[in-house]
């Protein structure tokens, strides 16, 4: 997750309710298990837990506006 720091990416990862969600973010800071994101689907900051991200796709830098 570290070589996306300053990216935007897509993620799909598990919810404290055991829900999959898909989200768009940008990603921060990345330390100890923790991702630290602007979430761009939520508008707001928020925190993702790296055991619980699915899967990790760069966003193409055309898409993002």
């Amino acid at each position: 997750m570290e070589k996306y720091v300053g990216r935007t990416v897509e993620i799909i990862y598990m919810g404290r309710n055991n829900r999959i969600s898909q989200r768009v973010i940008e990603i921060r800071h990345v330390e100890a298990g923790v991702v630290k994101a602007y979430c761009l689907t939520k508008r707001a900051p928020r925190i993702f837990l790296m055991a619980s991200i699915l899967a990790v796709q760069p966003v193409p830098r055309a898409v993002v506006s």
